[in-house]
């Protein structure tokens, strides 16, 4: 078994400094990826925010098996950071009597169920919008909540492929590939999240708050990006073109005598700089099969052969040493391992270790917002399941302990949940 990575603590903030959404209330009810990413960078700024699970294994993501640390799985330690987690069984109604509390308490309230279920529970936008005019309401989906599909499930992939995102990715001799990592749930929480901070501005403007609402769908056709427009212009459907994009003999992956590379020179300046000042092969330039663009990309076969044998010529220290010298934007390609130990990461403090209440400390991966004034609060790792029960409600509605005993003898907090357990 590979030894686990060596990790620093993290340098705390500094006293006194404000953060960006100190006083923000946010009540969330998301699981899984999109939802928790967006809520988790609400709470790195500083926004209280309120994990609601279902006591009854809570959110999927604890379930993961990528890796796991003191019980808890490293999909869901990476999406719940700075959150206070209760566990409330919907099916109990004095369970949705807090639910509901918590809401006309909150600014903002972050659900991704599938259509439907919060209004089973009557905690959809338009029943609870009347006792909180001023809440923003955010919701995320698949397929949004209106229309033919509202109803329909779906996830990161099944958009990918449906949208013609994942067309896009792989070599043109092979199946279409989905990306590693969710980039479409990602993407999805940045989206929600950047919706949720531009109601909040809206709101301090008209006075009131507003329902915005993000699908994965929308998400996966907006990010086919310049290719996704390209066909809208010319009507040709658009291929798959592995590590160079249109093909392109310049961008790409090439392997120096012993290791790969991957560089970019996509206009004719850094081309030119390329041929020239690091491959030693002006004629590249003046051959007329390569002078321009065009005529590098209808040779571009060649040319990727004649670059290909240069680059094998030499070492890889060598090539990147003058690749930089000549300002050619190149890269090493590198393993998880190889770039998460890499000076270009570790300098910038990224990776840090901090505390947990049953494995002693977790891994923590920064978030890649920085703030001058108002930077991310230290973090605290995810919540144990029910972890802030007791908490919450004793803090954030006022509950006394007979209260909170009361509930916990009904089985709000799910059937197995003592009292001792609620907090």
């Amino acid at each position: 078994m590979p030894a686990r990575p060596e990790l620093p603590e993290r340098t705390p903030r500094g006293e006194g400094v404000p953060t960006a959404l100190d006083g923000l209330l946010v009540v969330d009810f998301t699981r899984v990826v999109a939802g928790p990413a967006c809520t988790q960078t609400l709470a790195d700024f500083g926004a209280e925010v309120i994990k609601i699970e279902n006591p009854d294994g809570g959110d999927d993501t604890r379930h993961y098996e990528h890796a796991e640390i003191g019980g808890e799985s490293a999909a869901y330690l990476s999406l719940n950071r700075n959150k206070r987690g209760i566990a409330l069984d919907f099916n109990n109604p004095a369970a949705l009597d807090v639910a509901r509390e918590l809401i006309a308490k909150a600014d903002v309230v972050v659900e991704n169920f599938s259509g439907g279920v919060m209004r089973k529970f009557g905690l959809d936008y338009a029943s609870v919008a009347p006792t909180n005019p001023r809440l923003i309401y955010c919701s995320i989906s698949a397929y949004g909540r209106k229309g033919d599909f509202a109803l329909r499930p779906g996830f990161d992939p099944i958009t990918q492929a449906e949208s013609g995102f994942m067309s896009l990715n792989g070599f043109p001799d092979s199946e279409p590939v989905r990306t590693g990592p969710p980039i479409v749930d990602m993407a999805t929480g940045m989206s929600a999240c950047n919706a949720i901070l531009l109601a909040l501005i809206a709101r301090d403007r008209i006075g009131r708050g507003q329902q915005v609402e993000v699908a994965l769908i929308d998400t996966a056709v907006a990010m086919t990006g310049f290719y996704g427009m390209a066909y809208l212009i010319n009507g040709n459907n658009p291929g798959r073109f592995g590590n160079s994009p249109n093909g392109s003999p310049t961008v790409g992956i090439y392997r120096a005598s012993d290791g790969p590379l991957y560089m970019a020179c996509a206009n004719d300046r850094l081309y030119r700089r390329l041929v020239t000042e690091v491959l030693e092969r002006p004629d590249l330039v003046t051959d007329p099969e390569f002078a321009h663009r065009k005529a590098r990309t209808a040779n571009k076969e060649k040319l990727r052969a004649i670059i290909a044998g240069v680059f094998a010529s030499d070492t890889l220290e060598n090539w990147m040493a003058k690749m930089k010298r000549a300002n050619i934007p190149v890269g090493y390609l590198r393993t998880v391992e190889e770039g998460f130990n890499a000076p270009e990461v570790r300098d910038r403090d990224r990776l840090s270790k901090i505390p947990h209440p049953t494995a002693g400390a977790v891994p923590n991966i920064e978030s890649p917002v920085n703030m001058s004034l108002t930077p991310t609060i230290d973090p605290v790792a995810a919540p144990l399941l029910g972890q802030h029960t007791r908490d919450v409600l004793s803090k954030t509605l006022g509950y006394d302990d007979q209260r909170i005993a009361a509930l916990a003898e009904a089985g709000a907090f799910g059937k197995a949940a003592g009292v001792s357990q609620a907090g």
